[in-house]
């Protein structure tokens, strides 16, 4: 148990209903091809999750509110409304409702035919305030995410004891980025509320066509790797120890220690952005839990940067509403000794270098063309290949766009929400998403080694807050 846990009441999940929405006007079947960058993407499931207060009026798109309906909705209609304004959303947002099948080559596609999303209804006998928002190993993972078992995405809503309620997706990162998972999770919203979309998503796949040339450049070789490459898996050991697993937490960063970090992570030449500070602060803790015998080691950090800004320049101005992937994962490497005792600023200098390389539009167009040399091999970025005894190694993804307030299907905004996105394999992953109290203060997603953590809670409890309901219904 980490530092900062505390036991919560274990509460049982039961399924009432399963079924599948399909788009209300479906299209005619056809195929789409995954992207030179959607092939980066393993056979890998992201989740997030929305929790709300009891509703008190909720109005199905199309109906008018009775005013003696008002505080005596069910959850029937909650879910009504979430089913309806999922069946509108799936006509733009088509490549949801379809399957990822394999070509005759082996290679990823996506079947638009129609399927429709998995949608379960469940009931959770526990009251929102007694969640442990903290800990969502044991309040999320096998309760409110749903498991994809099919398609492309799942949906669970859950009705808490206390008339809450808890909205989870599980999405295949193979077909969507974060990106398209927010514009999808807006736009359900707004069919919800019978408002006009703000985004239509674009499926032009021709905006990421290789150039095909004769040389790549060997950059890529050091962040990316063929899977054929790889070494093959340990074998598993069958009793691992308790702290020899990746673990996820959530807490929070009071804006005024993240102010404190970006001061102390610039010079007076260079000033850092808050998400380089943070990673860099991260960095040199990340190293700090390392034992001693790994001081030669190197320490591994990755930031997840969206190409889509750099790619839209020029006459790709449909990138600002391009479904897909568009990511790239810089990384970068250091031993463990020296990232300790070198300086917060220097380290900041050494993230930003590493970003700096992955922010151009030839970056991006070089990955494409690197990943078009290597078909139909799959490619992977290497920084998800390492194991524990390579050196630690993490990931930091900026969730600073994640529009959880504009998740009102009709009764208000989330009380809170978060990602959820225990990725397996031993990289670590880190997202730090804006907090709903909208005064500056963050909420970080942390999926990192237990032993890992609390390290990070002992010499960092000043910066890293365990999340609770107290902090959260302060702001609500």
């Amino acid at each position: 148990m980490v530092s900062g846990e505390k036991l919560a009441k274990p509460f049982k999940v039961t399924v009432r209903k399963e079924e599948v929405v399909a788009p209300l006007l479906p299209l005619q079947e056809h195929w789409l091809p995954m992207s030179n960058l959607d092939l980066l993407l393993p056979p890998l499931d992201f989740g997030l999750f929305f929790c709300y207060k009891k509703p008190v009026s909720v109005t199905p798109p199309g109906e008018v509110e009775e005013p003696e309906d008002v505080d005596c909705r069910t959850t029937t209609s909650v879910v009504g409304v979430l089913k309806k304004a999922m069946a509108q959303a799936l006509v733009p947002y088509y490549a949801f409702a379809g399957e990822v099948v394999q070509n005759n080559i082996g290679e990823p596609e996506l079947q638009c035919n129609n399927r429709g999303v998995d949608f379960v209804e469940a009931f959770a006998e526990v009251d929102l305030e007694e969640l442990n928002f903290y800990n969502p190993d044991e309040s999320v993972e096998g309760k409110f995410v749903p498991k994809k078992k099919r398609g492309v995405l799942a949906v669970q809503a859950t009705e808490l004891k206390c008339g809450g309620v808890v909205v989870g997706c599980s999405f295949d990162h193979r077909v969507a980025d974060a990106y398209s998972a927010n514009m999808f999770l807006v736009s359900w919203a707004e069919s919800a509320r019978s408002k006009t979309l703000t985004h239509l998503p674009s499926f032009r796949r021709s905006i990421l066509n290789p150039r095909r040339p004769g040389l790549i450049d060997p950059a890529f070789q050091d962040m990316y790797v063929a899977v054929t490459a790889l070494p093959p898996p340990p074998p598993e050991n069958p009793s691992p120890a308790a702290a020899d697993h990746l673990i996820s937490r959530i807490y929070y960063v009071k804006s005024d220690q993240l102010k404190k970090l970006q001061t102390l992570a610039s010079s007076d030449h260079s000033k850092r952005t808050k998400l380089e500070s943070f990673g860099a602060f991260l960095w040199k803790l990340v190293a700090k839990c390392s034992p001693a015998a790994d001081a030669e080691k190197p320490c591994r950090m990755g930031i997840v940067v969206d190409g889509r800004k750099w790619l839209s320049e020029g006459e790709h101005k449909a990138m600002d509403s391009y479904f897909g992937n568009v990511l790239s994962i810089p990384f970068t490497g250091k031993k463990v000794g020296d990232l300790i005792e070198e300086p917060l600023n220097r380290v900041a200098g050494e993230v930003h270098e590493c970003l700096e390389v992955a922010v151009t539009k030839e970056h991006f167009l070089g990955l494409i063309d690197w990943v078009e040399a290597l078909r139909p091999v799959p490619g992977m970025t290497r920084i998800y290949s390492y194991r524990r005894e390579d050196g630690p190694s993490f990931v930091v993804s900026s969730g600073q766009r994640f529009p959880v307030s504009d998740v009102d299907f009709g009764w208000g905004k989330p009380f809170f929400g978060s990602y959820h996105f225990p990725w397996g394999g031993e990289c670590g992953y880190v997202m730090p998403m804006p907090s709903p109290a909208g005064n500056g203060d963050w909420v970080v997603y942390m999926h990192l080694f237990e032993w890992q953590l609390e390290v990070i809670e002992k010499e960092a409890s000043h910066v890293f807050k365990p999340l609770t309901f107290d902090y959260l219904i302060k702001y609500d």
